[in-house]
């Protein structure tokens, strides 16, 4: 008979049934696959853990998935920009070979796919970054964007967000 922590038990339209502890960790963790959990967690945490983002799977993109949106979250961001506004900062692209602009491409139009931008008309002007290519040693690359044009016409925030730790320890001594 399999100990207790072994056993996973899962209300179904029938009554209970028990599952076998590694069953559903192995079904889990076939859906999250490209994940990666770190190796201090017990067996029950990363169960815990993967039940969670089972629960969560809509706000998480795996594989080739459009991204994950949770609904009724909707965020505006604010950029407080000096005049002249909005700022037109053109910058000349940064020489690049012809490889490393065919991987910029690959990189935009999967972008592109995912509906994380957009292609702009012609006469729209809203150029503020120029792609940069990051690329590692085993030949994956990232692409990023350089916003030091930008730094100069946004202002300096005033209100610096307070570090964790001096949060911490005002709550704890508090009762």
């Amino acid at each position: 008979m399999p100990k207790s922590r072994d056993i996973h038990w899962e209300q179904t339209t029938q009554g209970c049934m028990a599952l076998s502890f590694t069953m559903v960790k192995t079904e889990l963790l076939n859906e999250f696959k490209e994940g990666q959990f770190s190796t201090n967690l017990t067996s029950k945490q990363e169960l815990s853990l993967l039940k969670i983002l089972r629960k969560n799977r809509p706000a998480f993109a795996i594989g080739e998935e459009p991204l994950g949106k949770i609904r009724g979250h909707d965020i505006e961001v604010y950029l407080d920009v000096e005049r002249p506004y909005p700022p037109i900062l053109r910058r000349p692209p940064c020489p690049e070979s012809l490889e490393t602009r065919k991987e910029i491409e690959k990189h935009i139009n999967k972008l592109l796919d995912m509906d994380v931008i957009r292609k702009i008309g012609h006469n729209e002007t809203v150029e503020i970054t120029t792609p940069v290519l990051i690329t590692w040693h085993d030949g994956k690359s990232r692409l990023c964007g350089d916003f030091r044009a930008l730094n100069n016409y946004t202002k300096a925030d005033r209100y610096p967000i307070p570090r964790i730790h001096h949060a911490l320890e005002k709550l704890a001594k508090d009762k």
